[in-house]
């Protein structure tokens, strides 16, 4: 019998009796990460890794019933065996590797294989069977490496500033955020939008080190954010707060911007091609280091990327999910209280 089975609650173990990131209430539930597509509300128990655990206590409710697991370490469930593997994706997330009676199965839930500098870098683990994301499983999307990457957003703040004009940057306030922080943080201030203060602030507490931020609050004036780097989540980007600052200019990063019709569709002034998912070169890396003999391919360009796996004799199964919907931004007003959507 398979290891894993894909339910209208979402992937189901059964020899187990859990989920791992079910889309509707469980009573168990196995955790890859934080980001709202992968961990929903109204599980009676969560199983997560150690940096998870706060996270998801500071988006969903302080009174989860949450267990945790560290890298490596590895619990019991009804004869099958739950081990958790960094998957590179942002602070805390895991792939599950689960085994039963010699058959090992790898739910990798969101992964990137790049090191960002802050995330527990990506580990790929020997299975049978391997259930990968591809959301960018395209050949088109490759990613240059991210020092180039932030080179380039340095150059941009910097012209900004030159310029007199205010680098708002638009980032996840769970992963991407953190990210920049850390490879952007030097002589220039980095100013947050409320979600990604707060967040930091649990994940701080939890022993990561984040480099100080400041806060923007009503009080933070608009010459000061005209000589820093601001940051704010994508719910944001059309707001009349980033409109009515000193010469506002927005750069998206994401990794969607590797498409220039992309960064036209989303009115951006720049796109900066980042991503916290693996490219197509990387999936293809992951994906062969794994040994699987078996793919399930979710959340993104199922059907091609599946193909060409089984084009290369890679055994491969498209399987619709709920996932990939990450854009689920907790502060849903501007930075001055009222709805952005008026």
């Amino acid at each position: 019998m398979a290891l894993i089975e894909f339910t209208k609650r979402g992937i189901y173990c059964k020899q187990g009796d859990f989920y791992i990131d079910p889309w509707w209430p469980v009573d168990y539930a196995v955790t890859t990460h934080g980001h709202s597509d992968h961990v929903r509300f109204g599980n009676k128990y969560y199983l997560c890794h150690t940096l998870t655990k706060p996270i998801i206590k500071r988006r969903i409710s302080e009174d989860l019933n949450v267990e945790t697991l560290e890298y490596g370490e590895s619990i019991n469930r009804n004869g099958v065996n739950i081990c958790f593997f960094p998957a590179g994706h942002i602070i805390g997330s895991a792939q599950v590797r689960l085994e039963y009676k010699g058959e090992v199965c790898v739910i990798s839930g969101d992964y990137k294989i790049e090191n960002d500098g802050i995330t527990t870098p990506f580990e790929p683990v020997k299975c049978h069977s391997f259930v990968s994301e591809s959301t960018f499983g395209l050949p088109v999307y490759k990613w240059q490496k991210q020092e180039i990457v932030f080179n380039g957003i340095r150059n941009w703040v910097n012209d900004n500033i030159n310029q007199q004009k205010t680098s708002v940057l638009i980032a996840y306030s769970l992963g991407k955020a953190q990210r920049l922080i850390k490879n952007l943080a030097g002589d220039i201030p980095i100013y947050v939008h409320n979600s990604i203060a707060n967040l930091n602030e649990v994940i701080t507490a939890a022993g990561v080190n984040i480099p100080e931020t400041i806060r923007i609050t009503p009080e933070t004036t608009k010459d000061e954010l005209r000589k820093g780097i601001v940051i704010v989540p994508p719910v944001m980007r059309d707001s009349r707060w980033i409109k009515n600052l000193s010469h506002p200019v927005t750069g998206i990063c994401s990794g969607w911007m590797q498409v220039r019709a992309h960064r036209r569709w989303q009115s951006a002034d720049a796109g900066f091609a980042l991503s916290d998912h693996a490219d197509w070169p990387g999936l293809i890396e992951a994906i062969t280091a794994t040994g699987a003999e078996k793919v399930y391919v979710t959340h993104g360009f199922t059907a091609a990327f599946s193909r060409f796996l089984n084009d290369e004799g890679i055994e491969a199964a498209e399987v619709l999910t709920q996932f990939g919907q990450e854009d689920d931004e907790e502060n849903k007003v501007d930075l001055a209280g009222q709805n952005e959507n008026k």
